[in-house]
């Protein structure tokens, strides 16, 4: 596991990163600064520089409440806030280590910077 500091407003998350290709991918291209917006009411998605590698992980996932994760189709990193089921192409990355409520309550267009702890 490798820990992040995901910070937003004055507001410091931390979060462990799985040990699998796909997240490690995304520790390579860290320290970065991502605008997310909500998506269907359970999640908030920001496009990334460049896609993941998905090569050695399951074709999909169902994450859990403050899970972290990459939906492969489109190339978003996602934190989840609500239950979204099983779908193809969503690779779990990580947790957060505490609720995510106030990223839940951000309007679209807000701006999230992610770095190693």
């Amino acid at each position: 596991m490798t820990s992040v500091r995901i910070s937003l407003e004055s507001q410091t998350f931390t979060a462990q990163l799985a040990d699998n290709p796909t997240a490690r991918d995304l520790v390579d291209q860290l320290p970065l600064t991502l605008t997310f917006r909500d998506f269907n009411g359970v999640e908030k998605v920001a496009d990334l520089p460049r896609p993941l590698t998905t090569a050695g992980v399951p074709a999909g996932a169902d994450p859990d409440i403050n899970d972290i994760g990459y939906y492969a189709p489109s190339g978003n990193l996602v934190f989840y806030y609500g239950d979204v089921g099983y779908w193809n192409g969503i690779v779990r990355i990580g947790q957060f280590d505490s609720s995510i409520n106030l990223i839940q309550r951000q309007p679209d267009d807000f701006d999230v910077t992610i770095e190693l702890a």
